[in-house]
């Protein structure tokens, strides 16, 4: 089993050079076709440990849906932001995704006085900062924060699901399916696809597709 030590050792070592609110912030959604992507950050107790709390990608969603209870409850704060698809067009989907982590962090009280960040990329904050490559399957609270966003995006497609059932959202979750690009070709897109994400590029989204749902 996954040592608990390996997952809290970024927080500790944080914790021993006197940060005390530790926030990991991770995202979910960069590489839909359709949707939001979704920046969660979470602060957890010093010292908190569960060993079950892992990357949100190497867990069912059954687990997820436990777990995100879970965290929901021991957590000290949790922020949450979102960036839609229009704004994604825009800006494109790195800054877009920047934007939401900076809105997730916005959104904690306590501020954090320390950030543990998936990705390479660091945010336009004056608040100290680590990034950590693969962070979600490293650091406990990155990982937390990224069973919340997992889950409260998977939630949002659920949603719009009910309103555009051609694409089948319930299951593809916005991904490049098979079943999606067929159904885009069909019906066209709807309001909440990335018109940005050009259909010659669908192919090699679709090969990640399957990894991410």
């Amino acid at each position: 089993m996954r040592a608990v030590h390996s997952m809290c050792s970024f927080e500790r070592d944080a914790c021993g050079r006197g940060y005390r609110r530790v926030a990991g912030i991770d995202e979910a959604g960069r590489g839909p076709l359709a949707g939001p992507v979704i920046a969660a950050a979470v602060i957890l107790p010093p010292g908190y440990e569960d060993r079950e709390i892992n990357d949100s990608k190497a867990l069912t969603a059954r687990q997820r849906e436990r777990l995100y209870e879970v965290i929901q409850r021991d957590a000290v704060a949790i922020g949450i932001g979102v960036v839609e698809a229009a704004v994604i067009d825009a800006v494109n989907i790195l800054r877009a995704t920047l934007a939401a982590m900076q809105e997730a962090v916005a959104g904690l009280a306590p501020q954090p006085d320390y950030l543990l960040i998936d990705g390479l990329y660091g945010i336009s904050l004056a608040i100290p900062q680590q990034t950590i490559v693969r962070g979600d399957g490293q650091s406990i609270s990155v990982a937390s924060a990224s069973i919340v966003a997992k889950v409260s995006r998977d939630r949002i497609m659920e949603m719009y699901h009910r309103q555009f059932p051609q694409y089948n959202f319930l299951c593809n979750k916005g991904y490049a399916t098979l079943e999606h690009r067929e159904a885009i070709v069909k019906y066209g897109r709807c309001k909440i696809h990335r018109t940005s994400f050009r259909l010659a590029e669908i192919d090699d989204l679709f090969v990640n597709a399957a990894l991410e749902l």
